[in-house]
């Protein structure tokens, strides 16, 4: 899409439907379309087709040479949907990803069913925790070891038994592919905080969305405790919530089996036919 040769995935629906509708999966800063594998089998048994990607810069995308901000992700975002002929899609993030999907939402509403937002990330919290998560970043792509990319994981995850070895070894070989970590740097703008400043999510924003909005929140989330998941949510005008315990900034991963049985459940209520 455009400048970028983009990594996609599609994976078609349970009965292979011509019609299914479209649930599209965004990811976090330096994540990747592996961030959702506890997901996809879910989505795709429940009857509808999911369509991961690699943003600009992150996964198997082409790297970037220049700071990438929300405006940029959208317009990847755009030039996605377009080229695979995909007029109105479920949109569901995580992080960065329900940063962009808050953002898309607002500006392109007439493209978007709903959207999921699992630990949306955007707001302005506080710098200390922004900055632990843009150093240990750093480190994991400037010397890929599996200790320090398991360090890195260990942001977004609470429980380090829910690191798999497998997903330390797919993240350490996307991360080596930027041993200079001028990539990284790129990705990781938003963690400034004159572009975060800029790009930022706002209570009006969340109180924009003019889609229904699944707002999913974990009990250890780093940027707000359970309440401000639920206050945050309550800005959404149709909006449903959900709590992961035991999770922290993936709860598509750590609670899968909770997050899987509300994402399904609210996209079959909001899927076009629906009598629910």
């Amino acid at each position: 899409m455009g400048p970028w040769r983009t990594r996609v995935l599609e994976i078609e629906p349970q009965g292979g439907s011509s019609t299914a509708e479209v649930v599209v999966l965004a990811n976090g800063t330096s994540g990747h379309i592996e961030a959702w594998t506890q997901n996809v089998r879910a989505l795709a048994v429940a009857g509808f087709r999911v369509v991961g990607y690699d943003y600009p810069g992150h996964g198997y995308t082409t790297l970037t040479d220049h700071d990438l901000e929300i405006p940029e992700y959208e317009q990847h975002l755009l030039g996605l949907l377009d080229t695979l002929g995909l007029d109105r899609v479920h949109l569901a993030g995580e992080s960065l990803g329900g940063w962009l999907a808050v953002k898309f939402a607002a500006h392109h509403p007439e493209r978007l069913r709903t959207v999921i937002l699992s630990a949306p990330g955007g707001r302005v919290v506080g710098e200390q925790k922004v900055d632990k998560a843009q150093s240990v970043s750093v480190q994991a792509v400037t010397e890929p070891t599996f200790e320090n990319v398991k360090k890195r994981l260990q942001v977004v995850i609470h429980d380090p038994e829910n690191i798999t070895d497998e997903l330390v070894k797919v993240r350490r070989a996307i991360y080596s592919q930027d041993p200079s970590g001028a990539n990284m740097a790129h990705v990781s703008a938003l963690r400034r905080p004159e572009p975060r400043w800029r790009n930022r999510v706002t209570d009006e924003d969340f109180a924009s969305i003019g889609v229904p909005a699944l707002f999913v929140w974990t009990d250890n989330e780093p940027t707000g405790d359970a309440e401000e998941g639920r206050r945050l949510a309550g800005l959404i005008p149709d909006n449903e919530f959900l709590l992961v315990e035991g999770a922290a900034h993936w709860p598509q991963w750590e609670g899968a089996d909770a997050f899987n049985a509300a994402a399904t459940a609210f996209l079959a209520r909001h899927s076009e036919g629906s009598d629910q």
